[in-house]
């Protein structure tokens, strides 16, 4: 079929569908083993155009799409020179012989609610608050803070999505309350291929994929990840995880 020059040139004017812009994403505390899982998680998906993580000092780093946002004293002097869409905050602190962690700015917990006025003034919509998976590893001081966070100044932010993961826990019928029983799945826990997948521990990488596919469905609103949920959404096999999360949701909107 001949094409006529006018057809030709109404086809180049017509304006093309705009590609929806990939959200830029804010990291504060991507440290310890479970901080360094949700940054390699969150950069390896390509869902953001960019990745900022703060840092006390400059320190090479090799992933693409990422940079370090330096940051000095304290956050009420920070000026608010960046913009984010989405922020990620989490507290564990830098492993002892990683040189590139201790350079990185790790919150503590009561400086939460100061820090999430300065991310919501750099344009951040979206707040994701990931709790440690492992507390009973943290310092007390640490685990003190983290039993008081104020979700409550939080939630009166003023963020368009907000969610919370809480530590991952298991169901009480599937803890050993007798110490001798503790003490042989403990013994057994040496030799993991003997211990039922039910029963090994949660690991990061899996606490970074529920993140992730909270962070790709949740509604506006306050979404709360109970350590019991987490548990639940840890035992589901990654190609089906996000299914399992839309559906959480949908089920949710059909009690409302």
């Amino acid at each position: 079929m001949q094409v006529s020059p006018s057809q030709a040139i109404a086809a180049i004017q017509k304006p093309s569908q705009a590609t929806p812009k990939q959200p830029d994403l804010l990291i504060a505390g991507a440290t310890g083993v479970l901080g360094n899982t949700v940054l390699r998680r969150l950069v390896g998906v390509h869902r953001y155009a960019h990745t900022q993580v703060l840092a006390r000092e400059r320190v090479q780093q090799g992933m693409r799409q990422l940079s370090l946002h330096l940051v000095a004293g304290d956050i009420a002097g920070w000026p608010v020179n960046l913009s984010s869409d989405v922020a990620v905050v989490m507290f564990e602190p830098p492993r002892m012989f990683y040189e590139r962690e201790r350079a990185l700015w790790t919150p503590e917990p009561a400086q939460l609610t100061e820090l999430a006025a300065w991310l919501y003034a750099s344009g951040a919509s979206t707040l994701a608050v990931v709790l440690p998976y492992a507390q009973g590893t943290l310092p007390e001081s640490l685990k003190q803070g983290l039993a008081s966070l104020d979700e409550q100044a939080l939630a009166a932010t003023g963020f368009e999505r907000l969610l919370i993961f809480r530590s991952a826990e298991k169901p009480a019928a599937l803890r050993h309350k007798h110490p001798l029983a503790a003490l042989a799945h403990w013994m057994l826990g040496i030799f993991k291929f003997m211990v039922p997948a039910q029963e090994q521990p949660v690991r990061p990488t899996k606490i970074a994929e529920i993140v992730d596919a909270f962070l790709q469905t949740a509604p506006s609103g306050i979404t709360v990840v109970s350590q019991h949920e987490m548990w639940a959404f840890s035992q589901i096999n990654s190609t089906d995880l996000l299914a399992a999360v839309k559906t959480r949701f949908d089920n949710a909107r059909e009690i409302n």
